[in-house]
């Protein structure tokens, strides 16, 4: 496709007419369009234009000028935009799509909230709610950048040159005003930008208005002038009410707070730890009544730099998936598939090669549940990229290996574990996965654990029937492969067969695992049980030590490690988290002691408030932590995501 024509515009405009400046709406949809192509001097004569539909094209962005001051419905849905400050010139936008432009984010979905105050929809969703989030984001950022303003102002010496002085208060503003969670940066630093120069453009009014001989009386008021910089109006978003009663309570076993546990050679202190957010964001219909759906599993986002942690989680629970700043509570996104039960959510980071050439990291989120099919979801961009019809039955539990970012171990109720490369996407971010090992098991897999120390050739698995392991080298000709080893916790005739519904790896070789005998938790050592077991098929681990956690006869309460900081987590059927610093064992593992050991301390479920009572008891089905142990998120099975903050 060419640069536009007006007869092209005429043979697409409605109503029908020989005079540009006559149509109101046009559809260029579908016409691989270019940036370059959207000619300004052109499109300016469309007077009377509300309704523009850009959509199925190759733009990469909007020229800045292109004179439709009547635009109120713009379609610009599967393109490549990657920047939305040039959507300003359109000031009467109601109706906006962006859908399918992979390199947009939750940032420019805040930008285009700020930017277009009398929109309503975007992307078919009623856009209050963001609006509600920029209007409490601008408001913060007001009240920091002006505080930064005075200090920064108070500062500055008679005889330092105005000009640059305020030049120099931008760059500080930008550089060292923060707010919000790091997943929003870009959004914060370009309001602090904008906030920033209204307030310096603001001190050279007043100090043009102070050197005025009338106005004589106000010139020492140049170094600290009060700008009036009003926040967005916006209809308040009424979210749930969940006010929780802060309480972090010790184990029984444990000393006063920040003591040391009792019984321990050279106890822990306790971690200071506080809820922050309780959330409903799985409701059926969005209904604030529905205490009733059941949340299964979360993971954090990979960092983006090495060394770096991460502070956004995803959730799932009934037919949603949601990803979740911890910080600010607030919900990035929100996935629903109808008639769907998510159970298991998975993150990678890929690294794909723009159109343009450029490298971009790009966190996929793999999602799964009742239906059997694996949703690969694009989760700053807001759409599913690709479906993997894996099972006939529902996937229990899925992960990716972390040898191989597009290698995927999906595990189903039909007794099957397969691995998957979901590939590379293609130009249109599609994916078409390939199906590599099929793993066979006797009963069905509850958690899937890669081998720490050889994540490419084997792989572990707590099942309803116990704890296997498989060999899952892809240099191996057989595709289809049983059970190699099947591990036993204790010796004796009834060893083997009892349900493992929590596996994970502490270190390269200290295992965590749930289920084998009732209120404790197992840590054992896979290289002194691998090394040991010869050419047997059922192996005794080689325990370190037990844990004690809750007697309870119910299962399935998934338990989670955060290697950097040697922790064991674990949640119960009242709505406590049990926490275990076990860096000590994993230092010098002990004998195992005739007791189990005490856990570090318990957080105490803290009863929020919904509907005007409180949440007395719950179940916390899974817990899990970022890995410098920041935030910890618990699910629970009454559809609340609660999140709990160090301090």
């Amino acid at each position: 496709m060419g640069p536009l024509s007006a007869r092209l515009l005429m043979q697409r405009g409605r109503p029908k007419s020989d005079r540009l400046g006559k149509i109101r709406s046009l559809d260029l949809s579908g016409l691989e369009l270019l940036s370059e192509h959207l000619d300004p001097k052109l499109l300016c004569r469309l007077t009377q234009l509300q309704e523009l539909d850009l959509s199925n094209n190759q733009l990469e962005a909007l020229p800045d000028n292109l004179g439709l001051s009547h635009l109120r419905v713009l379609r610009c849905a599967n393109n490549q935009l990657g920047d939305v400050t040039a959507l300003c010139q359109f000031p009467k936008l109601e109706e906006l799509s962006l859908e399918g432009n992979p390199f947009l984010t939750v940032n420019d979905n805040l930008k285009v909230s700020f930017l277009l105050p009398k929109l309503r929809k975007v992307n078919g969703k009623d856009a209050s709610s963001t609006y509600s989030q920029v209007e409490n984001l601008n408001r913060e950022l007001i009240s920091r950048v002006t505080a930064h303003w005075e200090k920064f102002m108070a500062t500055l010496g008679p005889e330092e040159e105005a000009e640059k002085a305020q030049e120099d208060f931008v760059k500080s503003a930008v550089r060292d005003v923060r707010y919000g969670p790091e997943s929003l940066s870009e959004f914060t630093q370009w309001r602090v930008r904008m906030i920033s120069e209204e307030l310096v453009a603001s001190s050279r009014t007043q100090v043009h208005e102070a050197d005025s001989p009338e106005k004589s009386q106000e010139a020492g008021a140049a170094h600290k002038p009060r700008a009036r910089l009003a926040a967005l109006k916006r209809p308040d978003d009424v979210p749930l009410s969940l006010s929780p009663s802060k309480r972090v309570c010790a184990s029984p076993s444990a000393q006063v707070e920040g003591g040391p546990v009792a019984g321990s050679d050279d106890g822990q202190p306790l971690l200071k730890l506080e809820p922050l957010h309780f959330l409903q964001c799985h409701s059926k219909n969005n209904s604030p009544r529905d205490l009733e759906t059941q949340l299964w599993a979360c993971a954090f986002e990979p960092a983006f730099e090495e060394g770096a942690t991460s502070q956004t989680v995803a959730t799932c629970g009934g037919e949603a998936v949601c990803v979740i700043d911890c910080q600010t509570g607030i919900v990035l996104h929100k996935y629903k598939a109808p008639g769907e039960e998510f159970f298991s959510v998975a993150w990678t980071a890929l690294m794909v090669v723009t159109q343009a050439g450029h490298k971009k990291r790009w966190s996929v989120l793999a999602a799964a549940g009742l239906r059997g099919l694996v949703r690969l979801l694009h989760v700053r961009a807001g759409f599913c990229c690709g479906v993997i019809r894996a099972h006939k039955k529902a996937i229990a539990t899925l992960c990716f290996s972390p040898a191989h970012e597009t290698h995927l171990f999906t595990a189903s109720y039909d007794k099957r574990i397969i691995l998957w490369d979901i590939g590379m996407p293609n130009q249109d971010y599609e994916f078409q996965a390939s199906q590599l090992l099929t793993l066979d098991t006797t009963s069905i897999p509850l958690r899937l654990c890669p081998v720490a120390s050889c994540p490419d050739a084997r792989l572990l698995a707590g099942c309803e029937g116990g704890c296997c392991c498989w060999d899952v080298r892809l240099d191996q000709p057989q595709k289809r492969r049983v059970c190699e080893v099947e591990f036993v916790f204790s010796e004796g005739s009834e060893a083997s067969g009892r349900r493992v519904d929590g596996l994970a790896f502490v270190n390269e070789d200290v295992v965590a695992s749930k289920g084998s005998g009732l209120g404790t938790i197992c840590l054992w050592s896979w290289r002194q049980t691998w090394g040991g077991r010869g050419s047997q098929s059922t192996v005794a681990v080689v325990v370190l030590a037990r844990l004690q956690w809750s007697p309870t006869e119910l299962a399935y309460f998934s338990l989670s490690t955060c290697p950097d900081k040697g922790i064991v987590l674990c949640g119960d059927e009242e709505g406590n988290v049990w926490l275990y610093d076990v860096s000590n064992i994993l230092k010098q593992p002990p004998p195992p002691p005739a007791a189990p050991q005490a856990p570090t301390q318990i957080l105490k479920w803290p009863q929020p408030w919904a509907l005007g009572q409180a949440v007395t008891k719950t179940m916390v089905n899974t817990v899990v932590a970022n890995a410098s142990f920041t935030y910890l998120t618990a699910l629970t099975d009454s559809n609340i995501v609660a999140i709990w903050g160090r301090l």
